[in-house]
């Protein structure tokens, strides 16, 4: 019989996991014990095991993608066993109650074509911040005549309240945020279209699906987004609007004065919002031409970037220090320490044959001792207790491609320095090659994070929780110290 083969738990954290690569493809021959995939958590890349034996009948991910925790990623089974019927009930997204819900749906049912010439204009994104916006005033009104350039409305962003122009021609047929009303970016602002033509049924529809416009044409600050058949709209077809030709950007009141001072308003560069052309803008290029300056030049530089899907090491990450950033009270305290005879000692210790110690293990074992003495700060904090930890596990946060990742040094105070950093290489690498195992990133008492090495003199860290504490240490610098009242060279 065919076994279902979900994605695994496992690290106490993990909610998602990526499948960084396949072992075993379709048709396969699986036996208990075979490596069927590298799985990436929260914490590391692990491999992943079969406990069933059998054909590798399916597999529901691709390499690279993510699913959630218990969601199918393969089933073994006989070989030639009928499996349809346990991919069509595990695979589908949505639950057997949203598909009824779906299907009786009544929108869904009915098929609603939207009137020819029709225009739906959404909230725009005024600024690279605005996630909503209030209308603070309309200037005109449903059953206006609307050309290309009028102003609709004033909107309120995050910023500032900026003019929101049309970039469309016709009759306003519908305001969907009233005045003093506050809606998300690409909510259903207004509708566009011919005189006398009956949106009511369009905007029933748009209401009963809450329909909010995707950004779809190439973006400009103030520029009208035109709604696009969504997957939970499938019976309304809206076709897109045509790109606008491209045009300069100005406030009305910019293009009058550039009018009557006889200037292309083309070759200025725009200082509002998305590089809106503003009154200031034709007035200082007025005064830049009176004073010899040349001013028709344009820079034609091209914006470009590129974006990294986060891994789940890193979004992990970003959430843990976010919530201990913000939830553990932080406080700094800094010292200077002389480590003349640190540099004399480790200078005699690895002049032994075979042996070279780093300052940074140097740096372990003295804080282990000395967290043995004060097991206050040798403690971790829970709700209910605080815990006084009479042993010594050293987390080293370690940077790797997606972030840090903290092994641990377990009984660090019982170790030598040899041993110390033999045990932070051998991390430092497997950590690296994402090779950790769950337990040895587990279980500290107290962090150190050193980035002396990249000559970063003093820094300030996130506390890894449930840890008290954690040290920042910084590079060794040569300057002038005070030692039995002269003035020489110190480290």
């Amino acid at each position: 019989m065919a076994e279902v083969i979900t994605m695994p738990r496992l690290s106490d954290t993990m909610t998602e996991g990526v499948i960084v690569k396949w072992f075993k493809q379709v048709g396969d021959k699986i036996v208990e014990g075979d490596i069927l995939a590298e799985i990436e958590t929260d914490k590391a890349t692990m491999e992943f095991e079969s406990f069933h034996e059998g054909t590798l009948l399916y597999i529901g991910i691709n390499e690279g993608e993510t699913t959630k925790v218990d969601e199918v990623i393969a089933i073994i089974g006989e070989k030639g066993e009928n499996i349809s019927n346990l991919i069509n009930s595990s695979t589908v997204a949505e639950t057997q109650d949203e598909i009824k819900e779906i299907s009786n749906d009544p929108v869904k049912e009915k098929e609603f074509i939207k009137p020819e010439g029709i225009e739906v204009i959404s909230m725009p994104r005024l600024s690279d911040t605005m996630t909503e916006g209030t209308v603070s005033k309309w200037l005109k009104k449903v059953g206006d005549q609307v050309n290309e350039g009028d102003i609709l409305a004033e909107i309120e962003t995050d910023k500032a309240t900026m003019e929101f122009e049309s970039f469309y021609q016709g009759t306003l047929l519908y305001i969907g945020i009233e005045k003093g009303a506050t809606a998300k970016v690409d909510s259903v602002l207004a509708i566009i279209g011919d005189a006398g033509t009956d949106v009511s049924e369009l905007v029933d529809s748009l209401k009963k699906q809450d329909i909010a416009i995707p950004e779809d044409i190439e973006s400009s600050n103030d520029k009208i987004k035109p709604i696009q058949q969504d997957k939970s709209f499938e019976n309304i077809t809206i076709p897109k609007a045509s790109k606008p030709n491209v045009r300069v950007v100005a406030s009305p009141l910019a293009k009058k004065l550039a009018k009557e001072k006889n200037i292309n308003i083309q070759n200025i560069r725009g200082s509002g919002e998305g590089g809106r052309i503003i009154k200031r803008d034709i007035e200082n290029y007025f005064e830049a031409a009176g004073s010899g300056f040349n001013t028709s030049f344009v820079p034609k530089g091209q914006e470009s970037f590129e974006e990294v899907p986060n891994s789940q090491i890193r979004k992990t990450i970003a959430r843990r220090l976010g919530e201990s950033k913000f939830t553990a009270p932080h406080y700094y305290l800094n010292v200077e320490f002389d480590m003349d005879n640190s540099i004399v000692f480790r200078d005699q210790y690895n002049s032994i044959p075979d042996t070279k110690i780093s300052f940074n293990d140097m740096i372990v074992k003295a804080t282990a001792l000395a967290l043995k003495q004060h097991p206050q700060v040798n403690s971790q904090w829970f709700e209910d207790k605080i815990r006084l930890n009479h042993h010594v596990h050293i987390g080293v946060a370690v940077g790797v491609e997606d972030g840090l990742l903290v092994p641990v040094l377990k009984f660090a105070d019982e170790q030598n320095l040899t041993q110390i950093g033999a045990q932070v290489k051998d991390f430092a690498k497997r950590a690296r090659d994402k090779k950790l195992a769950l337990d040895e990133m587990e279980g500290s008492t107290f962090t150190i994070s050193n980035l002396g090495m990249f000559g970063i003199t003093d820094f300030t860290s996130i506390i890894n929780q449930p840890n008290s504490a954690i040290l920042s240490v910084g590079t060794i610098v040569q300057k002038p110290v005070v030692k039995e009242g002269n003035i020489v060279v110190g480290n």
